[in-house]
């Protein structure tokens, strides 16, 4: 991926701008996933999440890596995310199928939770990539759902649904684990 962060550096470009157009291409994607055309609405969501990638790879190779830069790209990645499902969520609802409503709704609040639940652990000094469905995992699947919907779209709703709920448990189940090894250690070390 260097290569190609060198490659788009060398244009000018930033990795903000990047992040940003990617959040854009995403809301046009949600606009397309809205009107229930959803192998196209799939081939722009994977379009659009290329950007994610893309403006790290600028970031590293140009050294414009920065604090800012890091948390504009998690805000944007939750917004790229949640705007993905509302475009699904506006599909379900005129197309009046409760059961894609209820997956799409329960999978966005999973990987909300997946994403908040790193950020809390983080900010409590505990590393928390632990867990089955992280951002690259849950992109790749949606992705599949989307551009083959009449065979896997539900099945990937309610897979990510299920998954990404699991992973927030298993994220809480860390925490507490290294919180509580961390006290441990800290009454050890005053006695």
């Amino acid at each position: 991926m260097a290569p190609v962060g060198r490659t788009l550096g060398s244009t000018g470009i930033t990795p903000n701008a990047l992040t940003a157009i990617g959040l854009g291409l995403n809301v046009g994607a949600a606009v397309v996933l809205a009107t229930g055309q959803y192998t196209w609405g799939g081939l722009a969501f994977l379009g659009a999440s290329a950007f994610d990638a893309l403006d790290g790879a600028v970031a590293r190779a140009t050294g414009q890596a920065s604090p800012f830069g890091a948390f504009f790209d998690s805000v944007a990645d939750r917004y790229a995310e949640s705007v993905v499902f509302i475009g699904l969520f506006v599909s379900f609802s005129l197309q009046s199928t409760p059961t894609l409503l209820a997956a799409a709704v329960i999978a966005l609040v999973g990987s909300l939770m997946v994403s908040y639940t790193r950020a809390r652990a983080e900010g409590l000094g505990v590393d928390c990539e632990v867990g089955l469905l992280q951002r690259p995992e849950r992109v790749l699947l949606l992705t599949a759902g989307l551009l083959v919907p009449d065979l896997l779209l539900q099945p990937v709703l309610w897979g990510l649904a299920l998954a990404t709920n699991i992973t927030v448990v298993q994220r809480v189940l860390h925490v507490r684990k290294a919180l509580q090894a961390r006290a441990r250690g800290a009454q050890g070390d005053s006695v």
